[in-house]
């Protein structure tokens, strides 16, 4: 396919600053909107088993409106139907407005049903049975998640209802305690949702222009990692999403922008928060290298004495820059910065800012530095972080 020729120039500020409002985080906080509007307007937002301050899909929210309440959040996301959880870029929560864009995968998942667990015969159509006469239930209400005490060896009901999951005949409705909890789609998608009608260049099509919308600017390579797409499905439909083609300054590769973020120069107040490792402004590290020249790592996984960072190390975001990073626990009414970054003595004012709100918001009176990369930074930063605790 041959691409159309640019006609807009950007340079390297203007995509950045383009990219921090697509994501929420320029601008006064759309509170009518809430968790709602953020997850309509970002399109996706991840879950993780990690809980450090909180849980990922509670820190996206956070970062971007501030001190919601997490009972809020979590009601926002799961009652009334207005979200269901599926794969995207990863296991994500979704706008459930979005079921019918997923049917390709769905299709796509049914077209290779064995997916490396062996299932015994009738088990996947016990699973659907018990749940359309007791559901929503979790896989343990239905008989066990586990056959052994190994996290990867599922039992078979865990198998049979995570295929269904898979296949749209299922749907995981919420997490209770981190479990998920499953209800037949028939149930728990609006029935005007309810169907798999839209070829796959449709939902393909629909994806990549959300995707676009969700990142402000970005490349072939960006616009496909946000839900996980290949780049020849990408590739198909990108020239009939309603994206256009831009040149960035400094970026090697050709990229795409949501009309509408050109339509209007960028301006409001910046964000000062921690970003949670799993946000979409920072999940792909090439993106966060080429637009903040920040680099992104998650390091739980990371044997520990091999971790420069920390094991969840929060980037903080401050005046539209990444300005450092915070590796964060808890004890009892005190948050802990195990270890500090910080990109010189003019970061410490907005990392001390962002501590603050974020012990406020998990219910901490007190935040404690335990060690600071810079050591003569660490007195600044403890005495500022004294001013704001008052």
């Amino acid at each position: 396919m041959t691409t159309p020729r640019p006609s807009t120039a950007l340079s390297a500020d203007e995509a950045r600053r383009i990219a921090l409002r697509a994501q929420g985080f320029v601008g006064t906080p759309d509170r009518r909107g809430g968790v709602r509007g953020v997850l309509r307007h970002l399109g996706a937002v991840q879950l993780d088993t990690i809980s450090v301050l909180a849980r990922s899909h509670e820190l996206i929210p956070y970062a971007r409106l501030g001190a919601v309440g997490r009972r809020t959040i979590e009601d926002a996301y799961w009652k009334d139907t207005h979200a269901f959880e599926y794969w995207s870029h990863a296991a994500c929560i979704l706008p459930v407005e979005e079921w019918p864009h997923f049917a390709f995968r769905r299709r796509a998942y049914r077209d290779r049903p064995h997916w490396g667990h062996d299932l015994p015969d009738g088990t996947y159509e016990q699973v659907v049975k018990q749940l359309r006469t007791e559901g929503p239930l979790t896989a343990t209400e239905l008989g066990g998640a586990k056959r052994t005490s190994e996290w990867w060896d599922w039992s078979g009901t865990k198998v049979a209802v995570e295929r269904a999951l898979m296949y749209g005949e299922v749907v995981c409705v919420e997490r209770r305690g981190w479990k998920r909890v499953y209800d037949l789609a028939e149930r728990a998608i609006p029935a005007a949702l309810l169907h798999d009608e839209l070829d796959d260049r449709e939902c393909l099509r629909r994806l990549v222009a959300l995707a676009g919308q969700s990142l402000g600017v970005g490349t072939r390579a960006d616009i496909a990692d946000y839900h996980r797409l290949k780049a020849e499905q990408v590739e198909s439909v990108i020239a009939d999403s309603g994206l256009v083609p831009v040149t960035v300054e400094g970026w090697a590769k050709p990229a795409w922008a949501d009309p509408l973020a050109l339509a209007t120069p960028v301006r409001g107040r910046h964000r000062t928060t921690l970003l949670s490792p799993f946000d979409s402004l920072v999940w792909e590290r090439a993106r966060t290298e080429r637009i903040f020249g920040f680099t992104h790592r998650l390091e739980a996984y990371v044997p520990k004495q091999k971790r420069v960072h920390g094991y969840f190390a929060m980037p903080v975001l401050a005046g539209g820059r990444l300005v450092g990073r915070v590796d964060p626990a808890r004890e009892g009414a005190t948050l802990v910065a195990r270890q500090i970054t910080l990109d010189g003595a003019k970061a410490v004012p907005a990392v001390a800012q962002a501590l603050v709100e974020a012990a406020g918001w998990v219910a901490c009176t007190d935040v404690r530095v335990e060690r600071v990369d810079a050591p003569e930074l660490r007195e600044p930063l403890t005495r500022e972080l004294a001013r704001l605790l008052g």
